[in-house]
């Protein structure tokens, strides 16, 4: 299906100073978005057919965000699924101003707020950088589910209740994680998950109850981040 006509500068402006703001798009959204606006508006269509895997690797993201994120885009209309099979996935990607969300007038602008000002249990910890470092930082460079240390650029950050069952972009659902631990997980529960390692050996029985013990310590916001050396205000 060929694209109509449009003029990318304009484009790229709604992009920038109205969808952001007028829809709730993480960082992790904004670069799904924009990856799959270029395979199929700057190639001449309005469809693109994709694989999670290429998406992940063509954004150095983790497949489980990729995939929360086209679920997330899709729910919010900047995406229509066409067709989805084992094959792969085809969405018609929608331009800013033809997402009925993005248009509708939302009073006032968006205003950003310091990190320190923000109430921690209102804060989307996947919007900013700093954030999101806040909670690799939190876990002090392992996979919270297999305790292994792990290069910086091989950590991701995982929902323990998945985006699938409502789970949010909280401090108290998220955790570090290596990319194995982040496939492998996919949309099961965290508890289960640790289980799993205990049985295949990566865990012991101490650590596992260490981690099932952190996951209700989690939950329960005992876990708090820190941004830099100041902790984030209740």
């Amino acid at each position: 299906m060929k694209t109509k006509t449009f003029n990318a500068r304009l484009v790229w402006k709604q992009f920038e100073d109205v969808l952001v703001h007028r829809l709730p798009l993480s960082v992790i959204d904004r670069a799904v978005y924009s990856y799959l606006f270029r395979h199929s508006h700057l190639e001449g269509k309005r469809q693109v057919r994709f694989t999670l895997l290429s998406v992940a690797l063509g954004t150095r993201l983790c497949i489980a965000s990729v995939r929360q994120s086209v679920r997330r885009l899709i729910e919010l209309g900047a995406f229509r699924l066409v067709e989805r099979s084992k094959a792969g996935h085809v969405v018609e990607v929608r331009l800013p101003d033809e997402i009925p969300a993005a248009r509708k007038d939302t009073g006032a602008e968006h205003v950003a707020r310091p990190v320190g000002a923000v109430n921690l249990e209102e804060t989307d910890f996947l919007q900013t950088k700093d954030l999101r470092e806040a909670i690799h930082a939190r876990e002090g460079g392992r996979c919270f589910y297999c305790l292994r240390r792990t290069k910086s650029r091989m950590l991701c950050l995982d929902h323990v209740v998945p985006r699938a069952e409502q789970g949010r972009n909280s401090h108290r659902n998220l955790v570090s994680c290596c990319q194995e631990c982040n496939a492998r997980k996919g949309d099961s529960s965290a508890a289960n998950f640790l289980r799993s390692l205990y049985r295949d050996g990566k865990l012991t029985s101490d650590e596992l109850t260490g981690q099932l013990r952190a996951l209700k310590a989690l939950a329960a916001g005992k876990l708090r981040p820190e941004i830099g050396s100041k902790e984030v205000s209740m």
